[in-house]
């Protein structure tokens, strides 16, 4: 499959790179006229440069430089294609569909009242029934004048001031979701984003019975006496480990009654991006101020807030939630009202968190060990989370410090006490 029907605009778009690099100057003249980015009296003359951007879990990637007949101001030249499908890797084919959601926000982010910052969008559509889609918008210039450089994820500890840009990223958030509540996004932005409550039920279950939640929490007890450096003590210490061995079960055994609860509460539930952390942003200063706008927009839609804010807030640095947490989850709040949404006491969302962080933790980090492992065949007793083995590989990294924050806020935040 080279080139399919776009569902929304009826041209015929490219399906991967092969075929945009060899159809490009046409198809770029059409589909930018199409979107109103281009008159009819200009087009794209060439293509300046093409290269394969490396990364991310789904569809193939390029940044693209092209030359316009009629060169204006404003008139973006360096551009970033993203494709829903990957030929060449079956693993982040299968990621093909949430290109979807992300092509109708691109649509409606161009309008010139949108509450927040977003990469332009130039050209977007999908073909449903492949699961085939193209989305063209700006290329961020990291690192280029006042435009920060790229800040990865769970590599907090070498960020100037954090917290600022945790506050940049939670406001931006919370503005969408409050124009979101408040009608400002459209009257059919229900239709479009239509929130399944069966579906998020259904979703990040617990795959674990109770004996196998209790021998992961004793192997995460073996892996810390055998690296005693990579976790902090208060998450180790016996103590708390016999308190996971309790209340994990628990949780299993509430698992359905947690999830409609966090399914159920429609003030909570909102147009959010679901994985804004401060690796899907890019920040700027205008003076003393720090100013972001958000990126990578896959599977965004309705979600419960809470799940919103861990996706920001899970690759933060573990003090900085002990300070901070409160504090940050009151701005969103905050936001939230005055662009829209309703009044939502403090403890009310933080009961949504802490049972959405528990049941998440459990689904997906508690067989971190391993992973690990895999990932690191050389990890010693001598290495800490700061080593440069775990700079360099993401994967090792975000699974020890995500598994980090999850235990700890247990710890600190007695997850136990918020159950039912």
């Amino acid at each position: 499959m080279d080139w399919v029907t776009g569902d929304e605009t009826g041209l015929v778009i490219p399906a991967h790179m092969q075929a945009l690099r060899e159809g490009g100057v046409a198809f770029l003249t059409t589909a930018l006229r199409t979107s109103g980015v281009l008159g009819a009296d200009n087009a794209v003359v060439r293509i300046t440069g093409f290269e394969e951007c490396p990364g991310g879990s789904t569809g193939a990637k390029v940044f693209l430089s092209v030359a316009y007949e009629k060169p204006a101001p404003g008139l973006l030249e360096d551009l970033f294609v993203k494709f829903s499908r990957d030929f060449d890797d079956p693993i982040r084919d299968r990621g093909r569909n949430q290109l979807e959601p992300e092509v109708r926000f691109a649509a409606i982010s161009r309008h010139p009242d949108f509450p927040i910052t977003v990469p332009a969008c130039l050209f977007g559509d999908y073909h449903a029934e492949s699961g085939t889609g193209i989305l063209i918008t700006e290329r961020i210039a990291f690192g280029t004048g006042v435009i920060e450089p790229h800040h990865d994820k769970c590599l907090d500890y070498e960020l100037p001031d954090a917290l600022a840009h945790y506050r940049a990223v939670i406001t931006a958030n919370a503005r969408l979701a409050g124009a979101h509540k408040s009608g400002h996004l459209g009257a059919d932005i229900d239709a479009q984003f239509a929130y399944d409550a069966a579906a998020a039920a259904a979703s990040d279950l617990i795959g674990y019975d109770a004996r196998q939640l209790r021998n992961r929490i004793a192997r995460i007890a073996a892996f810390a006496e055998e690296f005693p450096l990579l976790l902090p003590s208060n998450i180790t210490a016996p103590g708390f480990i016999a308190q996971l061995s309790d209340e994990m079960p628990l949780f299993l055994e509430h698992q359905a009654e947690i999830k409609r609860f966090l399914t159920s509460d429609h003030e909570l539930i909102a147009l959010c991006h679901w994985n804004a952390n401060i690796d899907n942003a890019w920040f700027w200063r205008s003076g003393e101020k720090l100013h972001c706008g958000l990126m990578d927009w896959g599977r965004v839609g309705q979600m419960n807030i809470a799940l919103a804010l861990w996706g920001t807030l899970s690759a933060a640095e573990p003090d900085m939630l002990d300070a901070q947490l409160d504090a940050l989850l009151s701005l969103f709040l905050s936001e939230y009202a005055a662009h829209g949404g309703p009044t939502i006491p403090l403890g009310r969302l933080q009961k949504h968190m802490f049972l959405y962080v528990a049941t998440m933790g459990m689904a997906w980090l508690l067989d971190a060990p391993p992973i690990i492992r895999a990932q690191l065949p050389a990890l010693s007793p001598a290495h800490d989370r700061f080593d440069i083995i775990f700079k360099q590989n993401e994967a090792a990294r975000t699974q020890l410090h995500m598994l980090t924050n999850v235990l700890n806020l247990w710890q600190t935040r007695n997850f136990g006490s918020w159950l039912f």
